[in-house]
């Protein structure tokens, strides 16, 4: 097989992408998958299948980078033996290292950013016919304020013009679910101090909202019938064009799409959240009853040096509203313990707060360091066992209300997405979110398929998870 520098291939050439990391990264991979396709690639979907193996990194926090350098250097050893012929990384932690990550990691043939997407088959080529192929450069994508002296006093965005994070569909399919997230907007203009996502992902963009109709559409004609809305910050979709209620329109719109049975809301911004659209979320008819809000902690004091808005009372209110709005609707969030000047007082805020909140779902993460972001320099950091040791107290207590959360749900109705269906049915109800907020195992439900919403009762429960009495159907 040969091939010519950014030409065709005389033959075709068999690639493997692995997607790490969020849904929202999961969209860009699908979307470089459609790229691909279309440039004559064969997708395979084993690594040791593949000529060219690409992986999209995740760079959000430490574990999730080691990930991504563990799952390049497995990807490395296809090459060492002979079955590959070379190895990508594309992604965040591309994006925010370039270079370095290149320099630190050889065994990858190319380190490339989020420019580099729209031609990204080409530069593969490129690599293929053993034309150098430089690494990425990272750059600062977040806004710049631009002084009230200047004509133009309000914000510019970055010196790039295209999209942050790969091309717009054609976009693949990389598995059969009945679930797919879709995204809405790129890019977070908040100032999180622990957060480095708008230095690489850039400034916060809506997309148009025909393109997301458009592209549900499209999901459903594939087999979809739950289509989850993500971005860095949903609840600003619009901000960026000055439409205050774009997001309620957009759910609106999303409510007539034909065969679309479930839109899930996710990565809302507490701070962000009003009650118009709340009132959008409970009149949309195919739009779940799901709160999916980051509240990162709940003592005040923490909040203030994490840059975030917030109190106990004004988490809990929120929470009231929301559950008024849509009755039975799930609710789950994210904490960071052991943030830099952490007391044990404030830990006991967080931990009152979550017996108080009665969430469906709790991440727990311990807090680290991440270069570039204010919190890198604050005074107060904690040892790692001391964090180390946080992070266990409050996940015990989070797994404890989780269970019990589920525990009282039974009796209650639930409709089921069914996700597998062989020997054991399992899926999930409308109040959990895929693969993090437990799921649903379904009995005496018939012949059960993959797709088919299901009605039934809770009868039981494990942890997050839930056994459903699913109503006969023949």
């Amino acid at each position: 097989m040969t091939t010519t520098a950014g030409g065709s291939m005389s033959a075709p050439v068999s690639l493997h992408l692995q997607s790490l990391g969020c849904a929202r990264n999961d969209v860009d991979s699908e979307e470089l998958a459609g790229q691909f396709a279309a440039a004559g690639f064969t997708l395979v979907a084993e690594p040791g299948a593949a000529d060219v193996i690409v992986v999209n990194t995740c760079g959000f926090i430490e574990a999730a980078k080691k990930d991504s350098i563990d799952t390049l250097l497995a990807a490395a050893e296809y090459k060492q033996a002979g079955s590959a012929r070379a190895v990508v990384a594309v992604g965040c932690l591309a994006e925010r290292y370039g270079a370095e990550l290149g320099h630190a990691l050889p065994e990858a043939d190319a380190v490339l950013g989020f420019d580099a997407y729209p031609g990204l088959a080409d530069r593969i080529r490129d690599i293929l016919a053993g034309v150098p192929v430089d690494s990425h450069v990272p750059q600062d994508r977040r806004l710049r304020l631009v002084p009230v002296s200047e004509p133009r006093a309000w914000l510019e965005p970055p010196a790039h013009a295209g999209p942050a994070s790969g091309p717009r569909p054609p976009r693949r399919r990389l598995d059969d679910s009945p679930y797919a997230p879709l995204k809405i907007a790129s890019g977070c203009d908040r100032r999180c101090s622990f957060c480095s996502i708008p230095s690489f992902r850039g400034s916060f963009r809506s997309r148009a909202g025909a393109d997301i109709l458009a592209e549900a559409r499209w999901l459903v004609s594939t087999g979809v019938r739950e289509v989850m809305l993500v971005s860095e910050n949903t609840t600003a979709y619009g901000k960026d064009v000055r439409n205050m209620r774009a997001l309620e329109d957009l759910l609106r719109a999303l409510g007539e799409v034909e065969g679309l049975d479930r839109v899930r809301l996710s990565y809302l911004q507490p701070a962000e959240m009003r009650d118009t659209l709340l009132a959008a979320m409970a009149e949309a008819p195919n739009v779940v009853g799901y709160l999916d809000l980051s509240f990162q902690h709940a003592a005040p004091a923490v909040l203030r040096r994490m840059k975030r808005y917030g109190s106990p009372d004004i988490f809990l209110g929120l929470l009231e509203r929301g559950r008024a709005a849509m009755p039975g609707t799930g609710a789950r969030s994210n904490v960071i313990v052991g943030f830099p000047g952490e007391t044990e007082a404030d830990v006991a805020v967080l931990r009152d707060f979550l017996v108080a909140a009665d969430l469906d779902a709790v991440g727990v993460f311990g807090y680290s360091d991440e270069e570039g972001t204010a919190a890198y320099d604050l005074p107060g950091h904690l040892d790692a066992a001391e964090i180390d040791a946080r992070v266990a107290e409050v996940s015990a207590l989070a797994d404890e209300l989780i269970a019990a959360r589920a525990e009282s749900r039974i009796g209650s109705r639930v409709e089921v997405l069914v996700e597998q269906a062989g020997s054991e049915v399992v899926g999930r109800a409308g109040h959990q979110g895929p693969e993090v907020d437990g799921n649903a195992v379904l009995t005496g439900c018939g012949v059960c398929r993959v797709g088919d919403i299901v009605p039934g009762v809770v009868v039981g429960s494990s942890g997050a998870d839930l056994v459903v009495e699913g109503e006969r159907s023949e």
